[in-house]
């Protein structure tokens, strides 16, 4: 996934001459062609993240568009409010590519595990907030991030990730994609996931149709602007719904589910969020085991349907 973001990024170069890239302290050789062929567009700068957020708002103002890429929590928390004040303030179309979202960094600890990048990316105005689930579907976000006019957050998985998504089932920033044969049809449960969580998922559905349980899937690749009339229809004649994401329970996809399904007005019906609890991980390993724990893998999204129904029936 992340590859496949960067070399969209020297393809998106050689279509348009608005395009800059810009990274902080990353390995030299990253992009050389890019740098070779337009190195009046290719910028690697050292560890400053709260400096590249201002160069690429200037650029962003003098009508370029920069595409900014270092480690998630470097991009995020350390620079935060530069994000704010320079590009989301100014409604820049700057574009932040976050390596390592979630557990991806799991082995370098808690300065590395960008576990509430999406919470805080969601509270800033005028900021679009990604995770799609695999790299062909991260190559078409990032031909339509082209023309977006926002700044746009972009998190990415550890690359290798299982490939789910369907070009027939097309690709718009702020559209929700309802994912599985028979995905409109009556269902007893909703599963909306986002990011690479939505290959478990895709996995429980289909364990779930075969113990008898009928399962609708909803992959949410843009957290923000949030496409709340895809949630509320898909949630409607469910008895319960189950989001799954690999970020902390508060402020993430889950709470956004809530929060759409509240202001429909509609009866709300049974949320069971699948997430990292509100701490820091405790030991290192790799990702897969970190997200385990907290059952964010298809076991856990089949025990969390299976429960919540079960409860909801009594």
């Amino acid at each position: 996934m992340r590859k496949r973001s960067l070399d969209m990024v020297y393809e998106l170069a050689k279509r348009d001459e608005r395009v800059v890239f810009i990274g902080s302290d990353l390995s030299p050789g990253l992009l050389g062609e890019m740098k070779k062929a337009y190195p009046d567009r290719y910028y690697m700068e050292g560890i400053a993240e709260a400096n590249i957020i201002g160069m690429a708002a200037g650029m962003a103002m003098d009508g370029f568009v920069p595409y900014v890429n270092t480690i998630a929590t470097f991009i995020t928390r350390r620079c935060y409010e530069q994000v704010a004040v320079d590009l989301c303030l100014h409604d820049l179309p700057v574009r932040l590519i976050g390596n390592g979202g979630g557990y991806v960094y799991a082995p370098l600890g808690p300065t590395h595990q960008a576990i509430e990048d999406i919470a805080i990316m969601r509270a800033l105005p005028n900021m679009t907030v990604t995770a799609v689930c695999d790299a062909e579907e991260m190559g078409r976000l990032m031909t339509a991030s082209l023309d977006w006019p926002h700044p746009i957050y972009i998190r990415l998985g550890k690359g290798g990730d299982p490939v789910v998504s369907r070009p027939e089932n097309g690709f718009a920033i702020g559209k929700a994609i309802p994912m599985g044969d028979g995905a409109d049809g009556a269902a007893d449960a909703l599963v909306v996931s986002t990011g690479v969580a939505t290959a478990a998922a895709l996995d429980a559905r289909k364990r779930l149709a075969e113990a008898g349980v009928r399962c609708r899937l909803l992959h949410v690749h843009t957290l923000k602007p949030l496409d709340t009339q895809a949630i509320a229809a898909a949630a409607r004649g469910v008895s319960v719904v189950v989001t799954v994401e690999e970020h902390s329970v508060i402020g993430g996809l889950g709470s956004a589910v809530l929060e759409a399904l509240a202001d429909t007005g509609e009866p709300m019906p049974r949320v069971r969020r699948l997430g990292i609890g509100d701490e820091f991980a405790h030991h290192y390993g790799n990702q897969q085991k970190l997200m385990d724990v907290w059952g964010i893998n298809a076991d856990g999204i089949v025990a969390a349907v299976t429960d919540a129904l079960a409860r909801a029936r009594q």
